[in-house]
């Protein structure tokens, strides 16, 4: 079997433009969902600190939507990779395939004697496909490790939602042993060697305050497949699975776009004045230090030599005390005659 098996020839030009544009319309409207649900969040929130945390919180929480969409769709690439993989190794077995060539040999010698090592390995592409895309295509520079961390996590409880659903509809033998491997993952994130209570309660913790990412991909995923497969953009003969990863390429798509047009920024502006909100109202010591003009065209400069405030001081002083050898002359005030006496005193032994 080829690869042309897996693609559907009446899905042309338009028919993708079509289903593309449907995709651009579900992230928006997850997108416009998410921004809502910060506004409602802030307002609770003191009426100076609002503008910054609505600005923060915006975008934090919808980069955190499209890195969940970003790991999906590594998921989904590994799990599709190997159903595929797996249904080539049947139809050669069943001799349904083709196995003369030196590379079908390889292949099933490989997948007979080390398929959970070529399990392990595509996980592991999978793993630096996500790094790829939300640090170079997608760079997503407003999340944490820890925050991207929690949505890989959820992503792979995506992924077993899915496989679960695909379970009850198709062949378990073909999703069974990649949903095992993601439960044994999913596991051990939350329970591992040193792990105590209080860090499993955390991991728990993160991972169902970003439950609502979960339920919007899950949605958006449900949604678009229905159609998909409804109006036969995608094929059903050979695995549903291919048609969901199809499904999460356009979205990826839309997320790639929407992020690099900077749409977000047109939607939620940065407040004025946001550098010193950010501080509490203060510049910090680093912006003085650094020169910033600040549109005045000079850098602020700082004193650390005060050599000339203590030359001036010594001037002063100089008027009231001085001397050696000179007359001292004191201006006295007379109370009874409201005048000035001068007084001099000299020594005539001298």
């Amino acid at each position: 079997m080829t690869i042309d098996a897996y693609i559907n020839p009446d899905f042309g030009r338009n028919e993708k433009l079509t289903f593309l544009a449907m995709a651009f319309f579900a992230v928006i409207l997850c997108v416009l969902v998410i921004l809502g649900g910060v506004k409602v969040a802030v307002g609770f929130k003191k009426k100076d600190e609002r503008a910054v945390a609505r600005y923060d919180d915006s975008h934090n929480r919808v980069q955190r939507f499209y890195e969940m969409i970003i790991s999906a769709t590594s998921v989904m690439s590994f799990s599709c990779a190997y159903v595929i993989l797996n249904h080539i190794y049947d139809l050669m077995i069943s001799g349904k395939g083709s196995i003369e060539s030196n590379g079908a040999i390889v292949f099933l010698y490989l997948w007979e004697n080390g398929k959970d090592f070529m399990l392990l390995l595509l996980i592991c592409l999978s793993c630096v496909l996500n790094s790829l895309l939300d640090k170079i295509f997608i760079p997503l520079k407003k999340l944490k490790k820890e925050e991207k961390a929690c949505v890989r996590m959820l992503a792979m409880f995506y992924a077993i939602i899915i496989l679960m659903y695909l379970n009850n509809i198709g062949d378990e033998d073909a999703y069974n042993p990649v949903m095992m491997y993601y439960l044994g993952l999913m596991i051990g994130r939350f329970v591992y060697f040193d792990a105590s209570f209080a860090d499993f309660l955390s991991a728990l913790k993160n991972m169902l305050k970003n439950i609502y990412l979960l339920i919007l991909g899950l949605l958006i995923t449900g949604i678009l497949c229905y159609i998909g497969f409804s109006r036969e953009y995608l094929l059903e003969r050979n695995y549903i699975i291919v048609g969901i990863f199809y499904t999460h390429l356009f979205m990826l798509t839309a997320v790639f776009v929407l992020h690099h047009s900077h749409i977000l920024h047109l939607l939620v502006r940065k407040p004025a004045g946001y550098d010193a909100l950010k501080n509490g109202g203060e510049e910090t010591y680093d912006e003085y230090d650094a020169g910033d003009t600040y549109g005045y065209g000079e850098g602020y400069e700082e004193y650390d030599d005060y050599s000339e405030y203590d030359n001036n001081e010594e001037d002063e002083d100089e008027e009231y005390y001085p001397p050696d050898g000179e007359d001292d002359e004191d201006d006295e005030y007379d109370d009874e005659d409201g005048e000035y006496e001068d007084e001099y005193y000299e020594d005539d032994e001298y």
